[in-house]
């Protein structure tokens, strides 16, 4: 063999399971973590200005109601009553200064001792001095800064003052960096949080799916597919809920449409309570008969188990019309061969007869002999070839004169009967069935006298083929008359009581019928009549 790859073999790989959640997952976890970092990341410098301008004014409210500043706005800036209370502020909280003016914005403290008692710079504190707070970013004699304003009010509720609390933007800017690393650390364990989550998922996935990868699925499902739809028996299957599933070709032409079973027509209905009894019971059921659209089915359905729960049920079947129509062929090829071996058993006999008559020299019995074997040839054999040009058909009817011979009855076909050749294979194995089964009972129904003689007529007329088949056996009883022909009815005993009515049945769907009429004591005669295709169409 050849080593070559095979066609198509050089494409490339699938993507493996694994990879492909990760990559998918990773992919939509980065994007939302980048999405919440860039928006945190927005929002977090404002909110921390927010933060630190509301700490600010409260800072600088307590200091504006503290007992010392109103004291001290009474008194000159040299006093030295409200620098202590400033100081003590500014070194507390880590602020770059406290200042407090009075109303004509002289600064009654500030870090460098030496610019108290001289005016404030800035027009921001001008809000304040109306009675406003204020916050605003400035560069004053020290650094840039957040500033924060707020008045200050003696006991009468009269303004007295502003207090100036200002914080370095530097340190505003360093709080914002603390924040942002904190956005950072958050958005790293989020990611290794949903790194072991993605593990976790693609091992649920993989038992899940019995550790196949996407594509071997895909493989699977369109192998079985082919599968289902190549078979020749219907297939169909049900889940838990009893909700049909799978069903193939072969099961909508037997079932007739996926309609009428949704329906649930009576036709259907026994095969869908042979599946609901399964899935109840978990007992697979064998061989069980059904009918169907006026079909006989013969079934199986088994469970279908996950992890010891039933979890569905399915069921194959096929037409059992089809299986007794081939082992009708096959009887029918049983009996013609048993009529050639009969046949060849007789001919060698008549040639011992006529070696032996040859060696006495008795030549005028010789040729009695051979004239006599020649006119009962021509009488049990060329006559039924002259009459029956179907080839099939006379064998078998060869066959079951043997047969009758055997069992000490007489077969005779009507010399009127004639039955052209028909290229219609249903027909032919239609009307052998047929013939089989009413020849057959009638050697059963003679079976206890001691002679019997069934006759047979077949005759063509206008594209129909008539058949009487008549015996003098016991006959059948009035009351059985409709009954012969029901599925399971017989008086021959238990687990019989199929071949009339298979043969009804196969007639029924060619368009042709089948009747009796009896006599006890007397006489049983059945009447056939169905469509023969008598001539040959050119290819």
């Amino acid at each position: 063999m050849s080593d070559s790859p095979l066609p198509g073999s050089a494409a490339k790989r699938p993507m493996k399971l694994s990879t492909l959640v990760t990559i998918m997952v990773c992919s939509v976890v980065g994007a939302v973590l980048i999405l919440v970092y860039a928006l945190w990341l927005g929002q977090i410098g404002n909110t921390t200005r927010d933060g630190v301008k509301e700490t600010a004014l409260a800072i600088a409210r307590t200091v504006a109601d503290s007992p010392e500043a109103k004291r001290g706005l009474g008194q000159s800036p040299q006093n030295n009553v409200i620098e202590p209370l400033a100081q003590a502020v500014k070194q507390r909280n880590d602020l770059l200064f406290v200042v407090v003016t009075d109303m004509h914005g002289i600064r009654f403290s500030h870090p460098d001792k030496s610019i108290i008692g001289k005016p404030f710079i800035g027009e921001d504190l001008k809000p304040a001095l109306a009675g406003k707070e204020n916050v605003s970013i400035n560069h004053g004699v020290l650094a840039e800064a957040l500033r924060v304003f707020t008045p200050v009010y003696d006991d009468n509720h009269q303004q007295i003052g502003v207090v100036v609390v200002g914080i370095s933007l530097s340190k505003v800017d360093e709080q914002i960096s603390r924040s942002r690393w904190s956005v950072v650390w958050s958005a790293l364990f989020s990611m290794i949080v949903g790194t072991f989550g993605i593990l976790c998922l693609v091992r649920v996935l993989k038992r899940v799916l019995l550790g196949l990868e996407p594509a071997e699925i895909s493989s699977l499902y369109q192998q079985r597919q082919a599968m289902l739809q190549s078979l020749k028996e219907g297939v169909m299957a049900v889940d838990a809920q009893g909700r049909v599933t799978v069903i193939n070709h072969a099961a909508r032409q037997i079932l007739l449409s996926s309609s009428s079973l949704m329906q649930g027509e009576p036709g259907q209905a026994a095969l869908v309570a042979s599946l609901k009894e399964v899935l109840a019971s978990g007992n697979a059921i064998q061989d069980r008969e059904l009918g169907c659209n006026g079909r006989l089915l013969l079934s199986n359905t088994v469970p279908v188990r996950s992890q010891g729960w039933v979890i569905g049920a399915i069921s194959t079947f096929r037409d059992k019309t089809e299986v007794s129509q081939l082992l009708q062929r096959l009887d029918g090829m049983v009996n013609y061969v048993d009529a050639l071996r009969t046949t060849s058993h007789e001919f060698m006999n008549k040639l011992h007869v006529i070696l032996g008559l040859l060696s006495m020299k008795s030549y005028d019995s010789l040729e009695k002999y051979v004239l006599q074997t020649a006119q009962t040839y021509q009488t049990d054999i060329g006559a039924i070839q002259h009459q029956v040009k179907s080839p099939v058909v006379a064998g078998f009817l060869l066959g079951k004169i043997s047969r009758a011979k055997e069992r000490g009855f007489s077969l005779t076909l009507a010399e009127e009967s004639l039955v052209p050749d028909n290229p219609n294979e249903q027909q032919v194995t239609v009307l052998v069935t047929v013939l089989g089964n009413l020849i057959e009972n009638a050697l059963d129904a003679m079976s206890g006298q001691s002679e019997g003689e069934v006759s047979l007529l077949l005759h063509y007329q206008n594209g129909w083929l008539m058949g009487e088949v008549s015996d003098d056996g016991p006959g059948i009883p009035q009351a059985n008359l409709e009954a012969i022909f029901a599925k399971g009815f017989s008086t021959k005993g238990e687990n019989r009581g199929v071949g009339l009515f298979l043969a009804s049945q196969q007639l029924d769907e060619l368009g042709g019928t089948l009747t009796v009429e009896s006599e006890p004591g007397v006489f049983t005669q059945f009447f056939v009549h169905l469509p023969w295709d008598s001539e040959r169409k050119s290819a």
